[in-house]
């Protein structure tokens, strides 16, 4: 029999390394993908909307001038092209609407004087909402 020294058994250890490697990497990955909430310093009660529209929206009144510098309001021919008959034939059209939109379509090759005119007679009427309509270059050879 062996009465010698009595081998003394190791404890098992647990190696924290590891873990807490691990820990720190989920601490750093909920860190980065937490999205935080800014609250504003105003509180503000926003008003709220019904689904329908309140009104229809306004027509639009289209003024075309063709390449020789005749005018058009909503496909219809001035009788002439001078400036009192477009300022009549626009007030008639408008009856009185000066919010409705405005779009003036004249041919690249009107002369620039009838665009003015048209121009002009819009702001005679009070109309503040103007275009003019314009299109996409084509590619050319």
């Amino acid at each position: 029999m062996n009465f010698g020294k009595r081998r003394m058994r190791e404890e098992p250890e647990v190696n924290l390394t590891s873990l807490i490697d691990v820990l720190l990497m989920l601490l750093l990955f909920f860190i980065m993908s937490t999205t935080f909430v800014r609250t504003a310093a105003l509180h503000v009660q926003l008003p709220t909307a019904s689904e329908k529209p309140a009104k229809e929206p306004p027509d639009t009144i289209e003024i075309v001038i063709d390449a020789k510098g005749h005018f058009f309001i909503n496909d219809h021919r001035l009788v002439n092209d001078r400036p009192r008959t477009l300022l009549r034939a626009l007030r008639q059209t408008l009856a009185g609407r000066t919010k409705v939109p405005l779009v003036i379509a004249a041919d690249g090759r009107t002369p620039h004087q009838a665009v003015v005119t048209a121009m002009d007679a819009a702001a005679q009427l009070g109309i503040h909402n103007l275009s003019i309509a314009t299109t996409h270059p084509t590619e050319r050879d």
